[in-house]
């Protein structure tokens, strides 16, 4: 994993529950880590979806590996991406090597 391809910052965010006024909780999303990336595009295509034509966008980004002592990922489907002002929902979340990285498919404007 080079340093300088890791050129573009993303904040990786997940669901959390938070009190309401009435005693009862939300589900908002918070920011667990923004962190340098690589991000490419990797396919567009148009989806007929609940009567209507959207686009969906699916990206890669590749960040350093961050996990815990056991090897798994911190991070994984249920999270989902910010960048440039869009949010993505993360499809998986891969190893790159031995702990190099991870690869984080995601699809834009499916959250998780």
């Amino acid at each position: 994993m080079r340093a300088g391809r890791l050129d573009q910052r993303i904040t990786i965010q997940r669901k959390a529950r938070v009190t309401d006024a009435m005693g009862g909780f939300v589900e908002t999303w918070s920011d667990l880590e923004t962190v340098w990336a690589e991000v490419r595009p990797l396919s567009t295509r148009e989806v007929w979806d609940a009567m209507r034509i959207s686009a969906e966008t699916r990206m890669r980004a590749r960040i350093r590996f961050r996990g815990d002592d056991a090897g798994a990922p911190y991070y994984t489907s249920a999270d989902r991406v910010a960048w440039k002002g869009r949010t993505y929902g993360v499809e998986r979340v891969v190893e790159i090597g031995r702990r190099e990285g991870l690869e984080i498919l995601m699809v834009e404007g499916q959250a998780s």
